[in-house]
């Protein structure tokens, strides 16, 4: 029997360590390839989060008080179970996520290395020595935060929930996990399965598909003490607004509309690869997809033509079934957002140099020539297939457009001189830069995050984030005897 073998979990939530029943009952779990139902999968409702919440709680409690090596052996287990069931895993994530082999091969890789990095944090130093003024022995140490909310989406949601879910329980936190409803599989019950069979015990983590009224009861939720939402800007004021009111931190990782920039010396050829690889992986759905080529006006003709080229030539079809470059973006909904940005962009003076159609949910690769920098497709995130394409002519009007945006996630640009591109993206706001490559791209062991709208910064990834993202800091003092007091 599989790890994924759907008689265990068919239209269930996971709760207090067992598969039940979700109060709003089972929904389909749908291919967006084929439109074939898949599974089903259990709905849980507001009040499933609350009694979730109240089992967790003691849970919690058992579980930090547990011997370090403990914790970290479960999550060994769980970056082997990850390895070993890397098949059944890859297969899934095609399906219900529309991602070509190679992505999803890749997120299965990162999930490993997360629960393998996230091993280390329980026997790290958890403290420090503080000079007091009073004889005694005065100690800042930190400690779990207690239950924590993860919220993920649907684009790469295996990635976007391990890397929250791994170290909150190495750190000795609880987590109830809800995965988008579009991908709750690969999103939830994967996790689900992985961490059980590696012997993490009951109600320490639950997972709770489900709508926006699932989210809200989470994070008001009063057993909740941090909420990590991955997920688009607009529903992460929500939740940030919704955080605040009930005084809980809140690690946002939201959208991005990510810059290229293209350097006069830069090598045409290898910076068309780049920003095709950038633009077209996984349909565009990545929150550091390059969805802005700025390209230096010299060789600007010759690099539209190149990539429009191809973008031309990308197969694009049902990735579980054809070997392709693209699969199918996530539903109708999306699908129609990115064409009525190129079509609103198109009508306002964009020229259309590849793509531009679909064929049902399968968006061809697009390239958007001359795209004035107030273009929709230039401005909003498209989160779809498309490398909107602008010129300029001076390093100072290239930082002037590429700054000129409210997000601020990852930045790459080509070049032969380094040091002048390393000069140009200090003056742009970001959380990432990449000198010579494009904008996609992460480890298990980095500090991921953006500014401005795309997030509250570099909280997660790395060891001093997680630990900062997942733990309090308390003060401890201890005196031989106790002191006298005047009164």
């Amino acid at each position: 029997m599989g790890l994924l073998d759907a008689s265990e979990w068919f239209g269930k939530i996971f709760v207090g360590g067992t598969w039940a029943g979700g109060g709003a009952g089972s929904a389909p779990v749908l291919e967006p390839a084929t439109g074939a139902e898949l599974t089903r999968y259990g709905v849980a409702t507001p009040d499933d989060v609350r009694g979730a919440a109240a089992s967790a709680v003691t849970a919690q409690r058992n579980w930090a008080t547990l011997p370090h090596p403990e914790r970290a052996a479960v999550l060994r287990r769980a970056g082997d179970l990850f390895r070993e069931h890397a098949g059944e895993i890859v297969e899934w994530n095609i399906r219900e996520a529309g991602a070509i082999r190679a992505m999803a091969d890749f997120a299965v890789g990162v999930a490993v290395q997360e629960c393998y990095e996230a091993s280390a944090l329980p026997s790290r130093p958890y403290g420090e020595l503080i000079p007091s003024d009073q004889p005694r022995l005065s100690i800042g140490r930190r400690i779990p935060s207690g239950v924590v909310g993860v919220i993920s989406p649907f684009n790469v949601p295996i990635i976007l929930g391990i890397r929250s879910v791994a170290p909150a329980l190495a750190l000795g936190n609880a987590v109830l996990l809800k995965p988008d409803p579009r991908t709750p599989v690969v999103g939830g019950v994967v996790m689900a399965r992985v961490f059980e069979e590696a012997g993490l015990p009951a109600g320490v983590l639950q997972v709770l598909p489900g709508g926006a009224d699932v989210g809200e009861a989470l994070v008001t939720d009063p057993v909740v003490r941090v909420v990590s939402f991955t997920g688009s800007t607009a529903v992460g004021r929500r939740i940030g607004e919704l955080a605040g009111r009930h005084l809980k931190r809140v690690l946002l990782e939201l959208g991005g509309n990510s810059a290229l920039v293209v350097l006069r010396d830069a090598d045409i050829d290898r910076a068309v690869s780049l920003a095709a690889w950038g633009s077209f992986l996984h349909q565009g759905q990545i929150c550091m997809t390059t969805g802005r080529h700025l390209v230096h006006e010299t060789i600007y003709d010759e690099f539209v033509e190149k990539l429009a080229t191809t973008a031309g030539a990308l197969p694009v079809g049902d990735p579980f079934r054809e070997e392709v470059a693209l699969g199918p973006v996530i539903d109708t909904g999306q699908r129609d957002k990115i064409h009525q940005l190129v079509e609103v962009s198109r009508s306002g003076g964009a020229r259309v140099a590849a793509g531009g159609e679909y064929d049902r949910l399968f968006y061809r690769p697009t390239v958007l020539a001359d795209v004035a920098t107030d273009a929709p497709a230039f401005v909003e995130e498209v989160f779809g297939p498309v490398a909107p394409v602008t010129r300029f002519a001076t390093d100072e009007e290239a930082l002037a457009i590429a700054a000129d945006t409210p997000y601020g996630l990852s930045l790459g640009i080509v070049t032969t001189d380094v040091m002048r591109a390393l000069a140009l993206a200090e003056r742009i706001p970001t959380g990432i830069v990449h000198i010579n490559d494009q904008t996609v791209n992460d480890e298990a062991n980095i500090p991921f995050g953006g500014v401005g709208v795309s997030g509250t910064g570099s909280r997660l990834g790395g060891a001093a984030a997680n630990v900062e993202a997942f733990t309090e800091t308390q003060w401890v003092t201890m005196r031989g005897e106790p002191p006298r007091y005047p009164f």
